[in-house]
């Protein structure tokens, strides 16, 4: 993906150096922390679950050092993570520039999301949460939470890389935030609180893929408006959305799937969503709520 001249969204909160370091001797990396997180999340659809799993089983507790990540001064990123966070403002200064015009169209306004940076731990709108959740956002705030080492483990825990595989993960998020700004996101909470658990499931499906379908929508007039995608970039991301399926998390845990905990969606609905969006630019096309939960 060349994004190479291209400006960084000025809307970002770096939080890094006031958490708790994830990693140590004796511990799991933070890449097994995540991966255990996102597959406690995949199996019960209970994000404070995810984050309790992720920090107080017997193997992850000791990698919760209770240590601040500096020892009192300013945080020092490393030169990946340098780059990976210019990388990530260009990424969010892009949907800034896409969804701005999609609204205009519509007759409204785009508010953007703030792209918050943190390491180890960070406290939301919407609660605690530790690194070992992966990306996240919470409407509460309307921010997108991200430690940058989530990235070096989609690779190492994951086999999913590349710099498009990277921003399909932000334009994901940033799809949350759209989903809100359009009343989708807040319905479909009312609704699941309503629900039987397996039911709520059901409906937790239909905003992941919705998210799934607007980072298609994205990356469809990223592409017309910058010409930025290289030979590659789609593999990336769609190979991206084959790894984070709940079908291929929970095989990947635990051998076997439940169907009635999944969540997020299976990795065929995430990359038919993704491609949905990616091929039409249409945000209309990503209505999932008109379909019943068998034809998604």
């Amino acid at each position: 993906m060349r994004l190479d001249g291209r400006r960084e969204s000025s809307n970002v909160d770096d939080r890094r150096g006031g958490g708790f370091r994830l990693g140590g001797k004796g511990g799991l990396g933070i890449g097994a922390a995540i991966v255990i997180g996102l597959i406690t999340y995949c199996a019960t659809g209970d994000l404070n679950q995810a984050f309790q799993v992720a920090s107080n089983t017997s193997d992850v507790t000791s990698v919760i050092t209770g240590q601040s990540t500096t020892s009192g001064g300013e945080y020092q990123p490393t030169a990946e993570e340098q780059e990976l966070e210019s990388f990530a403002k260009k990424v969010l200064a892009s949907t800034e520039d896409v969804w701005t015009e999609e609204f205009k169209k519509m007759g409204k306004t785009y508010e953007a999301p703030t792209l918050v940076f943190f390491n180890g731990s960070v406290q939301s709108g919407c609660g605690g949460a530790s690194a070992s959740t992966g990306p996240f956002y919470c409407s509460a705030d309307q921010c997108v939470y991200i430690d940058l080492s989530f990235f070096t483990s989609m690779k190492s825990s994951l086999g999913a890389d590349g710099d498009f595989a990277y921003a399909y993960v932000i334009a994901h998020e940033v799809g949350h935030h759209v989903q809100y700004l359009l009343g989708n996101l807040g319905k479909a909470h009312a609704q699941m609180a309503k629900l039987s658990q397996s039911e709520a499931n059901k409906v937790s499906v239909q905003i992941e893929l919705q998210a799934d379908c607007f980072a298609g929508v994205w990356a469809y007039h990223e592409q017309n408006m910058f010409g930025s995608l290289e030979e590659g970039d789609l593999e990336e991301a769609i190979s991206t959305a084959q790894v984070i399926g709940d079908d291929y998390l929970q095989k990947k845990a635990q051998g076997y799937v439940v169907p009635e905990s999944f969540n997020h969606g299976t990795s065929q609905q995430r990359m038919k969503w993704f491609k949905r969006g990616f091929t039409t630019g249409d945000i209309s096309q990503g209505n999932t709520f008109a379909y019943r939960y068998e034809q998604l």
